[in-house]
């Protein structure tokens, strides 16, 4: 009982279900079955049926892209509270990404075909989905246009700051992003010796501390400014 309370709790706080009422958050939840997955476990392959709709419950998970080269870019970090899998948008949609499992991961899955009688129920499960699928469309547009545009040290800054919003600590006066550097140089499509490169001298200046899977923000302002440098 007290689990089932405590993963309606973590979707009415998920963006695919605010606004949705906890009683009907338990409905959906009771069409749900749970999933485990153990760290580095590939959830799907890009090219897979979507067949299954997936909302993270425990641990952190990546999604991915390889280019024609072979080298792995991570489209986004999914933490509790979000939507894993893509919505099929046509029958027999599947997978542009590749989701894997970067810790032990918990997941609630819905059979594809149950969820979308699901959004067909409720219109403003419907309205989020599309709200989803509009930020996601957003954000890689500007990184996208980042890439395109700018040099390796605002690119890296515009990539921390996006990680401090999504999965960002406060410890004491400095904030804490569980992230390798590898992780990061994939997620703003620069060489890993670029990244560890700036990272360094920004340590040097006190913007930044590095530890092992972990980054150290000490000058949130003086980062944001980077985000602005030509």
């Amino acid at each position: 009982m007290a689990e089932g309370a405590e993963k309606c709790s973590l979707m009415t706080r998920s963006e695919l279900f605010a606004g949705i009422p906890s009683s009907v958050c338990t409905n959906i939840v009771s069409m749900a079955r749970p999933i485990d997955f153990m760290c580095r476990q590939v959830m799907y392959f890009a090219g897979d049926p979507i067949e299954q709709i997936l909302l993270l419950t425990e641990g952190r998970a990546k999604i991915t892209q390889c280019s024609e080269h072979g080298t792995e870019i991570i489209v986004r970090l999914c933490v509790p509270g979000d939507l894993i899998s893509e919505l099929p948008l046509v029958p027999g949609s599947r997978h542009s990404s590749t989701a894997q499992a970067l810790q032990d991961c918990k997941v609630l899955a819905w059979d594809a075909v149950t969820f979308e009688v699901a959004l067909e129920r409720l219109p403003a499960l419907r309205s989020n989905a599309k709200h989803l699928l509009e930020q996601r469309l957003q954000e890689l547009e500007r990184r996208f246009c980042e890439v395109s545009t700018e040099t390796v040290a605002p690119r890296l800054a515009h990539g921390l700051v996006r990680l401090l919003d999504q999965i960002g600590q406060k410890v004491n006066s400095h904030f804490e992003i569980k992230v390798s550097q590898e992780a990061l140089a994939q997620m703003t499509s620069m060489a890993s010796f670029t990244v560890c490169r700036l990272l360094t001298n920004w340590e040097n200046q006190g913007l930044v501390r590095l530890r092992r899977e972990a980054i150290e923000v000490h000058n949130v302002p003086r980062l944001m400014d980077l985000c602005k440098a030509k």
